[in-house]
């Protein structure tokens, strides 16, 4: 990808680099899924298409020593994992007046929307690779047009058997949630991201514990708490499919009043996933073209534009890593 101060039009190096920041800071309070991938930090001017690898556990059959005798060797087995990106992106149309007559900052207010755009339409194409992953457990019945029964410890717990009895590893580091990249520490635990609308029934779930709770710990953006080994954060990405489920019965959200609408719960362990993190200079670009340039296409300069694009992907590196569990809402 070109450097980012080659790609805007008409403003300065300093305006360039204030407009990729605003974008960032926007950006990354909503990036949920962000937090949690394998990332591949994206090189300048690289190929389209991300490489993640994942090293394979060595067979544990048990292997005595002979004294004296050195063992055979054994060879580490990898597994590659490619995703093409994909450039996302839009843009903001300002006119000439619009510019002249506004007592407000126009260029700041369309950044700033713009940067809280591009977090929510990469996060909704994040979300729709992951929510397609395989395995999968029903609140109640066998499949999702059963389902008419909120989340229960009981079936977290199904959950976390699943992700352990797999060897699946706690999450034990997250993106930073600041425009730069970094990683961070974090205390082992599996993460689960859902709607809205279920933290009712997570809070009334045995072993909850509100984020506000934790002590020391501190919590994600849009994290609400834990169940025993489980962290949870809410997003409205994350959203239902609508009159999917079995008879709402009035004790669960229907979209229609019959069929009760169905919530994905998707639970993660560590390396389930790989993304292309929104971070640094070369992750997200802004474009900005002034009002009051002629052009063939503008004759009297009438129009500007404020966009972004950015390169991504978002690919699922270990389905036995990661469990979708389908639910209910209830009806408060």
């Amino acid at each position: 990808m070109a450097d980012i101060m080659n790609t805007t039009s008409d403003i300065s190096n300093r305006r360039a680099a204030f407009a990729m920041a605003e974008l960032l800071m926007r950006a990354t309070p909503l990036l949920v899924f962000e937090k949690f991938g394998q990332s591949y930090v994206l090189p300048t001017n690289s190929t389209k298409i991300a490489k993640f690898r994942r090293f394979e556990a060595l067979d544990a059959t048990q292997n005595e020593l002979t004294e004296g005798v050195t063992p055979a060797g054994k060879q580490l087995a990898v597994t590659d994992v490619t995703a093409t990106m994909k450039q996302y992106g839009d843009l903001i149309i300002i006119t000439d007046v619009v510019a002249d007559t506004n007592e407000d900052n126009v260029l700041k207010q369309a950044v700033e929307v713009l940067g809280e755009q591009a977090a929510q339409m990469l996060e909704k194409m994040r979300f729709d690779v992951l929510k397609a992953g395989t395995n999968v457990y029903y609140a109640n019945g066998a499949l999702r047009t059963d389902v008419n029964t909120p989340i229960s410890l009981n079936l977290q717990r199904k959950v976390v058997r699943a992700l352990k009895n797999q060897n699946a590893r706690p999450i034990t580091s997250a993106v930073k949630s600041s425009p730069s990249y970094g990683t961070q520490a974090i205390s082992p635990a599996f993460v689960a991201i859902m709607h809205p609308d279920c933290e009712a029934d997570l809070r009334n779930m045995p072993k909850f514990q509100d984020a506000k709770d934790y002590g020391t710990t501190t919590p994600f953006e849009g994290e609400i708490g834990s169940a025993e080994s489980v962290r949870y954060i809410v997003s409205t990405v994350v959203s239902p499919w609508t009159n999917a489920g079995g008879t709402a019965g009035g004790h669960v959200l229907s979209t229609s009043g019959s069929k009760a609408d169905v919530y994905p719960v998707l639970f993660f362990a560590k390396d389930a996933y790989g993304i292309v993190p929104l971070k640094g200079k070369t992750s997200i670009v802004p474009t900005v073209l002034n009002p009051g340039q002629a052009s063939k296409s503008d004759p009297l300069g009438q129009r500007g534009y404020v966009g972004w694009k950015a390169m991504q992907t978002c690919v699922i590196l270990n389905n036995a890593f990661m469990v979708r569990a389908e639910v209910a809402a209830s009806v408060l």
